[in-house]
């Protein structure tokens, strides 16, 4: 039987039990349950008892059944609400027949309240003697078997709240997430960050090099794009006074899916003044420790590989991580153009693995894609990207086909990616052109001219360091978790 699906009269059984418990007058839907202790609070204070004991004074909880099983003149039933587990240890002769009887009516997936007294139970389980106890909610449709719980992937994206009530382990990749976030908040903000809010729906999408989703607005009579990145509004920011900006938020981008890709993501941008891209890496550092100490410590698992996230990480440029991977110099004389490097891939048998692509940017992106990214494990920065590939960043004094470009690498991801950013409005220009020129020979990710942002640049940009990092990829990292759609709770699906 599959997650999602009911035995057979399972929904009209429950629909049944729900009309003779308002046939009895029962409040079937109450509006609320006051007093009610959480159930670790509970664990907290009574895990020390010793089995058989039972402590004084009279308690409540509510929470939903997750297992039910009698005993003769006993009840067994498990509770869950958000902080944990409780059994509720019933009996006849505590709740008296006609409250133990309608006990006994009550299905997995109901919600129920409960006050009596804590005991530890002759076999140590902490427990609920009820004295009373009262419906909260009637559940319609049966949970997933309990004891193979929510495991088709497929169910578990899909019906996330299936997931979250029966996997504990799934609720709480959630439960660390809001802790990451908040955690990289109060980093940025005790370093005089101001977090702002700029447009998800532009009037022309740019920050990075991707295809967006277009709609359209009615009343303004235009096409609009979500965005897929933050970048142009931030420095912005920066142009207009304020020194230190950052934005979490949600963007878009209309590509494929792979376990590190979701068309719907959260992305970290940071944007500071009067630094470069070397400043930026040793406050990615602090800030990837920070959020792993809000959930854990500077180790973690990941796809089998233990991970030390401890600074200093490795700086390696990029040439160098491709010549110690391939034997390919991409800055030797020979290799500056692409039929060069073309020429090196295939006197090394690479061309089976590592696709030729027509232009010498894009051929090192690929080139370094296929032969290096998987491989970094550990936590490195790669730095000096191709010009072409970096519309936003500035040029390398020593080579000005390169720029001052780092990403930073966990578990073969890619999870941060930075500039020391471009603040000539002239170099801006050509770089658009390009980028046009790209478009224009079928390049669908290549970046659009943006004259308003051109026009800001243009009345003055201080120096600046920006960076950008995926806070999924983050996350899978901190929770072990193999898939990006494991971390983000509701996850586009194919139809």
């Amino acid at each position: 039987m599959a997650d999602d699906e009911q035995p057979a009269g399972a929904a009209d059984e429950r629909r049944r039990k729900l009309a003779r418990l308002r046939e009895r007058g029962d409040v079937a839907f109450p509006t609320r349950f006051d007093e009610r202790e959480e159930i670790a609070t509970l664990h907290e204070r009574f895990d020390g008892l010793e089995a058989g004991a039972e402590a004084p004074g009279a308690h409540r909880v509510a929470g939903r059944v997750m297992s039910r099983r009698e005993h003769g003149k006993l009840a067994f039933l498990t509770i869950k609400d958000g902080s944990g587990h409780l059994q509720l240890f019933a009996s006849l002769e505590a709740l008296g027949a006609e409250a133990y009887e309608r006990l006994l009516d009550v299905d997995i997936g109901d919600f129920v309240g409960a006050e009596g007294t804590v005991l530890k139970t002759r076999r140590g389980e902490l427990s609920l003697r009820p004295t009373a106890w009262q419906f909260l909610s009637k559940a319609l449709r049966p949970l997933p078997e309990k004891f193979h719980g929510l495991t088709d992937v497929e169910t578990r994206y899909r019906r996330r709240y299936l997931d979250t009530i029966v996997n504990d382990s799934s609720r709480a990749v959630f439960v660390k997430r809001a802790r990451i976030i908040a955690a990289i908040r109060d980093f940025l903000d005790e370093r005089g960050f101001v977090e702002v809010e700029t447009p998800i729906l532009q009037p022309l999408y740019g920050g990075a090099m991707a295809r967006p989703f277009v709609t359209h607005h009615n009343e303004l009579k235009r096409d609009l794009y979500l965005r897929i990145a933050v970048e142009l509004y931030l420095k912005r920011c920066i142009i207009g006074g304020l020194d230190r900006v950052y934005e979490i938020g949600r963007n878009f981008r209309n590509e494929g899916v792979s376990f590190k890709h979701n068309p719907e993501f959260t992305m970290l941008e940071t944007y500071e003044a009067y630094v470069d891209y070397n400043y930026v890496m040793t406050m990615v550092e602090a800030l990837v420790g920070t959020a792993a100490l809000a959930v854990g410590g500077l180790t973690t698992s990941f796809r089998g590989h233990e991970i030390d996230l401890r600074p200093p990480w490795p700086r390696i440029t990029m040439r160098q991580a491709i010549l110690d991977a391939t034997g390919i110099d991409i800055a030797a004389a020979e290799l500056r153009e692409v039929s060069g490097l073309h020429n090196a891939i295939k006197a090394r048998g690479l061309e089976a693995t590592v696709p030729l692509e027509p232009t010498w940017g894009m051929q090192v992106d690929e080139l370094f894609s296929v032969t290096v990214e998987p491989h970094l494990i550990q936590p490195v920065f790669i730095t000096e990207y191709p010009l072409e590939l970096s519309p936003f960043a500035k040029k390398t004094p020593h080579d000005p086909r390169f720029v001052e470009r780092f990403e930073g690498f966990i578990g073969g991801m890619e999870s941060s990616n930075a500039f020391s950013e471009l603040n000539d409005a002239d170099d801006q220009r050509e770089r658009f052109v390009a980028q046009l020129a790209a478009f224009a020979a079928g390049d669908e990710e290549a970046h659009q001219l943006d004259e308003d942002f051109l026009e800001a640049m243009e009345h003055g940009m201080p120096p600046t360091g920006g960076m950008g990092m995926g806070i999924d990829r983050l996350i899978m990292v901190l929770t072990d978790s193999a898939s990006i759609r494991d971390v983000i709770l509701f996850p586009q699906l194919r139809g």
